[in-house]
């Protein structure tokens, strides 16, 4: 057995489904090794928590590293925003066309400079979702496995007639897909066909997520906000992709997977009560299709009435106070999986048009990361949300999903991936306290009930006191279907 290199001592470990308890946590090689009361290591690095609570590191399973600036620059920087906010493994989305690297083609071509741009510039462990855009894309699926070990897939239903950030005149152009290929219901419906079939031949924790988003409601709606002068900002916006849009793109999604036989789908950023209800409704109806519904936690937090201003445009859309609290009933009554940051870091630049207060001009998307865990264990706490089951949203069920076997708990032989959080501490955001790259945060002003004060990956130290103190050391993690 390696010798101890690191000894946690006195934390109050949370762990998913389990009583918070006093104890001590020993590391060696990355791993843990024992967690208990009263450990004795010679010769280890002690770091005494405290009485500070030690959770799993968040494993957050939605991000878009990429989306608006060069991957390896966005990489190294929004990373460091993961550890402020205790994730220590992110998952995030690609997909060719506009944005990311802004190119078409087949995956087998784009993936190795997507590794290259990643190589060394991350401070957490990483994987992939890929959207399969076109035919090709799904003849790539098995390769997409076995080569790169990406086992989780994605659709985004609305793309097909409507635009990123509002209406788009081009999709084909904006998408790049291949001559003669449509991004529409049939080709959901092959996507899923593809996906089963690689369930069937390579092993069951291979899923497909979907952005539940109807193109058609969001066209109309958006033209009967355009003519309401008494709609503006984050209000307008979400009146133009109305909660109606996510529940009928659920219910379409869910009896597509029921007509294609694949068993495990993902429900993305749930944003309303009628997106939650629609998924539970289907749920009921398609008992053997395992469905996991997911929510951010700028949902959790923000609505279109105290999000700092039009950088609060995100689809889908935040929401009205009542939706906020109808998403918290929900996962309170243990009806939500996992909860993440859909973290996409878009620059002041970029963001805004010429008139800063036009929600329509704006681009979609924001960081979030760095709030994570802090955001969901203040709230946890003020609403009698048991800890245990924060470290299962945040860390255990998405690393069960996405087949990260080593993740998502503090228990031997898991990585010793842990943030420490102190419950009681107080501070207010300030977008230039964190570390992305972004100049602007939705959540400007925003009240904190917690902090994460120390991150470790794999047993070393990459927050300290709430600042990054080591060079990049993550790891790109391939997964296995079985």
């Amino acid at each position: 057995m390696a010798a101890t290199d690191l000894l946690i001592r006195g934390a109050r470990v949370v762990r998913p489904g389990r009583d918070t308890e006093f104890a001590d946590i020993a590391v060696a090689d990355g791993i843990v090794t024992e967690v208990g009361p009263g450990l004795s290591r010679p010769g280890a690095r002690v770091t005494n928590a405290e009485g500070l609570l030690a959770f799993p590191g968040v494993v957050d399973a939605h991000q878009h590293w990429g989306i608006y600036r060069e991957l390896g620059a966005d990489t190294e920087s929004e990373s460091r925003a993961c550890a402020q906010g205790g994730v220590t493994t992110a998952l995030t989305y690609l997909r060719t066309g506009r944005y990311y690297l802004d190119r078409g083609g087949p995956y087998r071509d784009f993936l190795p400079e997507v590794f290259d741009r990643l190589r060394g510039r991350a401070h957490i462990d990483h994987a992939l979702h890929l959207a399969p855009m076109s035919a090709g894309h799904i003849d790539e699926i098995p390769f997409l496995i076995e080569e790169f070990g990406i086992t989780s897939f994605k659709i985004f239903m609305f793309y097909g007639g409507h635009g990123l950030h509002g209406r788009s005149a081009d999709q084909s152009e904006f998408l790049m897909l291949p001559p003669g290929e449509r991004y529409d219901l049939a080709h959901f419906e092959f996507v899923m066909r593809g996906v089963q079939r690689a369930r069937d031949r390579f092993g069951p924790r291979i899923s497909l997520s979907l952005h539940c988003e109807t193109a058609e409601i969001m066209a109309a709606y958006t033209a009967l906000v355009e003519r309401d002068p008494d709609l503006t900002g984050l209000r307008a916006y979400s009146a133009s992709r109305p909660p109606h849009s996510e529940g009928l793109a659920i219910t379409i999604a869910s009896y597509l997977a029921h007509e294609t036989g694949l068993p495990a789908i993902n429900l993305l950023h749930l944003s309303s009560g009628k997106a939650v209800a629609a998924a539970l409704t289907m749920a009921k109806a398609f008992p053997h299709i395992d469905f996991r519904r997911e929510v951010t936690i700028g949902h959790l937090l923000a609505d279109v009435d105290t999000a700092h201003g039009v950088g609060g445009k995100v689809n889908p859309p935040l929401r009205e106070r009542a939706e906020v609290e109808a998403l918290w009933r929900h996962l309170l009554a243990g009806e939500i999986d996992w909860v993440v940051s859909d973290h996409a870091c878009c620059r002041d630049e970029q963001k805004f048009g010429p008139d800063r207060d036009d929600v329509f001009a704006a681009r979609s998307g924001f960081g979030g990361a760095e709030y994570l865990l802090p955001g969901l264990v203040g709230e946890a706490i003020r609403r009698g949300l048991p800890l245990s089951r924060v470290a299962e949203l945040t860390a255990a069920n998405p690393a069960r999903r996405y087949g990260l076997t080593t993740k998502g708990d503090i228990a031997p032989g898991y990585d010793a991936d842990i943030a420490l959080v102190d419950p009681d501490a107080r501070w207010t955001v300030r977008a230039a306290d964190s570390e992305s790259a972004q100049e602007y945060s939705p959540f400007e002003g925003f009240a904190m009930s917690a902090r994460v004060t120390d991150v470790f990956l794999r047993g070393r130290r990459i927050l300290g006191d709430g600042k990054i103190t080591d060079a990049p050391g993550g790891r790109y993690l391939p997964r296995r279907a079985r």
